[in-house]
């Protein structure tokens, strides 16, 4: 008999058994389970897990899920024949293990059905065109790089760049949406850890958001596992009729548990010591969003990938890019800048992004790309302490007002139809007027409301540029100069 009662009752069901002969951390060496299925779920009699990686007879290789001490002689016997996920809605709103236990104190999940980790992605036949703009509420990216429902954009970044903080705020501004968040988070520290959670449970994203934790110094494998499971999650919710959003924080640190492990396996080592899978470990994953014909409910993925130095031509980052859409960079430089987002314009791109925008949208957005190179000109140009033209002044003033709205602090947010308000309201100005853009911020925060079509927001913007704006210093009346003269005159009087 064993101590284990699930364990006695999978042996008694005359599922297939092994005995451990070898470990080696977390790679257990089985010897028994003969005919077991690739990607099994086996469960030892002291109750941890593995999952199945080789088979040859009856040598069978393994994760061990748990832990990496599991002692030689214990008992195995196959639990599942795939490695299954708890799923459902009662997941919602719980921070939990990529095994779907819980991590909150909050009891038990409650969760009665489970699905494969490793589903194969829907086929092109089953899949529809995307078309709806996913909005994160920062200007800087709804404006410029427009992130579709159903698409997969990868978020690139140096450490301590923005990463997290800008996929906290779409987390946030997905709440009085009929949307689900599933936050993977994958070898974070412990304060990173809290700030996030933290400032899900400020911002209320916590209501919508499954946050599934993998800590890489506990569990290699689990750190493995935790994108599948995460994805396994969203998933079920998905094919429900439910649109969600995950976010798999981050790849990087995926891909060099699943290194770990591959080299512990004594697999052949590839570029940069990656096992010679990795591209497919990421393809079959970020492939498995998309946009369901049937329902029209869609399946968005952000996988975040560390680029140190902002090198984004490491073999991780590109090998990521060429399976997204498009991509997201953060860059350190900017955000040392003090522009918060650090979004780098010039290497960030949305693929689909132009098909979720209106046509005013797509102008607005051509019209700011041009404002922002002409500001960069002027902006070299007043390095060099020489005088500028009357043109360049309108520019680099210009350009300044735009970064201003753009500038977003993470508590801010705004709908499409703020970010449209204000960018458009200064552009309109031209550079000529200089507008107090916190002031603006606030009135299109009262007004957007209001914007039920394009004649709407012509007569707002007006009306805001007007309330907001004073002329340049170069448009007014230079009284100090005229005060000049007045001793020349007096001079002249006396003669």
């Amino acid at each position: 008999m064993f101590d284990n009662p699930r364990f006695q009752k999978l042996v008694e069901a005359d599922n297939l058994t092994g005995e451990v002969v070898a470990t080696n951390s977390f790679i257990v060496e089985v010897k028994g389970l003969e005919g077991v299925r690739l990607g099994a779920q086996v469960l030892f009699s002291d109750g941890q897990r593995g999952l199945v990686r080789e088979a040859s007879g009856d040598h069978v290789v393994l994760f061990n899920i748990d832990s990496e001490h599991l002692a030689t002689g214990t008992l195995a016997v196959v639990e599942n024949d795939i490695l299954s996920i708890p799923v459902g809605k009662k997941l919602v709103g719980r921070v939990i293990t990529p095994m779907g236990e819980p991590l909150d104190g909050k009891g038990a999940l409650g969760a009665t059905e489970t699905l494969p980790a490793f589903n194969p992605a829907p086929g092109i036949m089953a899949r529809k065109r995307l078309e709806t703009q996913l909005v994160s509420g920062v200007t800087a990216v709804d404006s410029f790089f427009p992130i579709v429902l159903g698409q997969r954009i990868a978020i690139l970044g140096d450490s301590k760049s923005g990463k997290s903080t800008y996929l906290s705020q779409l987390s946030a501004n997905q709440q009085g949406t009929d949307r689900i968040v599933v936050y993977v988070m994958v070898g974070k520290r412990k304060v990173d850890i809290e700030l996030l959670l933290n400032e899900l449970q400020t911002s209320g994203a916590m209501d919508h958001t499954i946050v599934v934790m993998a800590d890489i110094f506990d569990s290699l494998t689990q750190s493995y596992l935790a994108p599948y499971a995460g994805c396994a999650m969203a998933e079920q919710l998905w094919y429900s009729g439910q649109d969600v959003v995950v976010i798999y924080d981050d790849l990087t640190s995926h891909a060099e548990a699943y290194r770990q492990l591959s080299l512990l396996q004594e697999v052949d080592p590839g570029r940069d010591s990656y096992p010679g899978d990795i591209f497919y470990a990421h393809s079959s994953l970020l492939e498995r969003a998309g946009r369901l014909l049937k329902t029209g409910k869609t399946l968005t993925a952000l996988p975040v990938v560390l680029t140190p130095n902002d090198d984004i031509t490491a073999y991780l980052s590109t090998s990521i890019m060429s399976i997204t859409d498009g991509q997201i960079v953060l860059d350190l430089n900017v955000f040392r800048q003090g522009r918060r987002p650090a979004v780098n314009a010039g290497l960030s791109v949305s693929r689909v992004g132009g098909d979720s925008q209106t046509t005013r949208a797509k102008q607005l957005s051509s019209e700011l790309n041009k404002k922002l190179a002409r500001y960069k000109q002027a902006e070299e140009f007043s390095h060099f302490g020489s005088s500028l033209s009357k043109e360049a002044a309108i520019d680099l003033e210009l350009g300044k007002q735009i970064f201003a709205v753009l500038q977003q602090p993470p508590e801010e947010l705004h709908s499409l139809a703020e970010q449209q308000l204000m960018l458009e309201t200064v552009i309109l100005g031209g550079g000529k007027v200089q507008i107090d853009v916190p002031g603006l911020k606030e009135s299109v925060k009262k007004v957007a409301h209001e914007v039920k079509e394009d004649k709407d927001l012509d007569r707002l913007e007006a009306e805001l540029l007007k309330k907001h704006s004073t002329a340049v210093e170069s448009d007014k009346p230079k009284a100090d100069k005229k005060e000049a003269k007045q001793p020349e005159s007096q001079v002249e009087a006396a003669k």
